[in-house]
């Protein structure tokens, strides 16, 4: 007997071997609706999506297309060689674009951007909208290529560069084609002479033109960083100063750079051979609001004393003393007693003690947040201490400090404005004393205390604000999660040292919860 006939007769397959649509299938519209949305309501649409999803939703139909080149600000090539090329058609495609990104593959070398290519791209440029250009990665490109770039781009206002090959006689066409320029910013360039031994005297070779519009600098990973000193100290208008990890003496250029840019309001200094002259210098700048002091080793109390004397507007401090002992209850009183406006406070690696946290609280009536990290000296006492004194505290972070639950326990009734808590590395601390504290403030209070384990073998890490031997657990998580099965024999060396690291893991584990309860 022969099987009963479908209800639905089966689509044979195509000529190809898939089978046609199904009849079921609901029908296509009889016209796309998307055609009824204006323009602009399109333009809202793809200002939400990230630039690959724009570039798919191009591809859906030629309205869709121009829209989105009509509407695109953003716009980041693959600098290669043959971008010259093709810079004409893209920039007659994209001509409302406003920041733009010229990066370069880290193994490019000679296939990357040159000069010619510059010229063909600065000629193609929307030149009266384009306020933002990045390079990255331009190993081919000289000082004429970026003065090139410069010339097409009058109206720009910033202007980062990072892993390019020009020197700092390149900025001099920037600063002269670009009188708008507000933000530079300028990182581990290549092809910088080698000026770190000039920390004595400031010779000012290159003849930087005015830049009154410069508001704002960052120089980072410099082994000649001193080349800029002149540009920076021809910005009579600058108010933000970053110099991170360059090398060089800079307390002599702190000196002329303050007396040239007296109305700084943020400075950054990070691994700086920097003293309490440049402190000092700084100092001078009286409208100064926010200074980070990081891995600065011959910065002592003397010089946070002269900025504290000075500089009564300051409302962010960040100091890492990197355990040197330098800064501490000295420096930190005079703030205390200088800056009444501090509303964010940092410390790693300094050891405060009552006696200036008393101050702080007392003082600093307006103090919002405070961080203490690898503070040897701050302990349950000094908890209190901050409990009791500081009313606008509303965010405290606390890692590597030798508190416990008597301590952390005072913030049951002080501290009336605090929110947010966080604990790291702080093994006096329990579970229990974290719920309590939940419970006593309310929904609207977070706190959070993350677990580490003590490694066998460690050494203190760079960062003054990790203790000697210690590890997350999430680390921990993720050393197991890189453990994978060897597929072949192959494997069998890395499986074991896998399966020692896992025996350990477990050690440390037990060691410090104890054993699991018997099933």
């Amino acid at each position: 007997m022969a099987p009963p006939a479908p209800a639905h007769p089966v689509p044979p397959p195509s000529a190809g071997g898939t089978v046609a649509s199904s009849p079921f299938a609901p029908p296509p519209p009889s016209r796309d609706h998307t055609q009824d949305l204006p323009d602009e309501i399109l333009t809202l649409v793809f200002a939400s999506l990230t630039p690959a999803e724009r570039n798919a939703c191009s591809l859906t139909c030629a309205r869709w297309k121009e829209v989105d080149a009509a509407t695109r600000h953003r716009l980041s090539l693959d600098a290669r060689a043959m971008l010259g090329h093709a810079a004409p058609a893209l920039f007659a495609r994209f001509t409302a674009v406003t920041k733009l990104a010229l990066r370069a593959a880290r193994g490019s070398g000679a296939d990357s951007l040159s000069d010619g290519g510059a010229v063909a791209v600065a000629a193609a440029l929307p030149s009266a909208r384009l306020s933002r250009l990045k390079l990255r990665g331009l190993r081919q490109l000289s000082d004429a290529g970026l003065g090139h770039l410069a010339a097409a781009s009058p109206s720009l206002r910033k202007l980062s560069v990072a892993s390019c090959t020009f020197g700092p006689k390149a900025f001099v066409a920037v600063l002269q084609s670009c009188p708008l320029l507000e933000d530079l910013s300028v990182k581990r360039l290549r092809g910088l002479p080698d000026t770190s031994g000039a920390g004595a005297a400031i010779t000012e070779e290159i003849l930087f033109p005015p830049a009154s519009a410069l508001r704002s600098v960052c120089l980072k990973d410099l082994y000649s960083a001193l080349s800029f000193v002149p540009l920076i100290a021809s910005s009579p208008n600058l108010r933000s100063l970053k110099i991170l990890r360059c090398s060089g003496a800079w307390d002599l250029p702190l000196e002329l750079i303050a007396a040239r840019a007296p109305g700084l309001v943020e400075i950054h200094l990070e691994k700086l051979q920097v003293g309490d002259r440049g402190l000092a210098a700084i100092s001078t700048c009286t409208n100064l609001e926010v200074l980070f002091l990081v891995k600065t080793p011959e910065c002592t109390d003397e010089g946070i004393i002269s900025v504290a004397q000075n500089c009564h507007k300051l409302r962010k401090l960040h100091i890492d003393g990197w355990r040197t002992n330098r800064i501490g209850d000295r420096g930190l009183m005079a703030v205390a007693r200088g800056c009444p406006d501090l509303q964010e406070l940092v410390l790693i690696g300094v050891n405060p003690t009552v006696q200036s946290l008393r101050m702080l609280g007392e003082h600093c009536r307006v103090l919002e947040r405070l961080a203490l990290c690898g503070c040897e000296t701050v302990g349950d006492t000094e908890i209190i201490c901050l409990a009791e004194r500081c009313a606008a505290l509303k965010k405290l972070c606390i890692k590597g400090c030798p508190v416990s639950d008597r301590g952390m326990g005072a913030l049951n009734g002080g501290c009336p404005s605090l929110v947010k808590v966080k604990l790291k590395r702080c093994r006096e601390v329990t579970y229990e004393c974290v719920e309590q504290l939940k419970i006593v403030r309310g929904a609207t209070f977070s706190i959070s205390l993350d677990i580490v384990l003590e490694h066998v073998v460690g050494a203190p890490s760079e960062n003054g604000a990790q203790g000697a031997g210690q590890a997350q657990v999430t680390e921990l998580t993720g050393q197991m999660a890189a453990m994978d099965l060897p597929s072949n024999a192959a494997g069998a060396q890395s499986f074991a040292q896998a399966n020692s690291r896992m025996r350990s893991v477990m050690s440390l584990l037990r060691r410090r919860f104890g054993n699991p309860p018997p099933m």
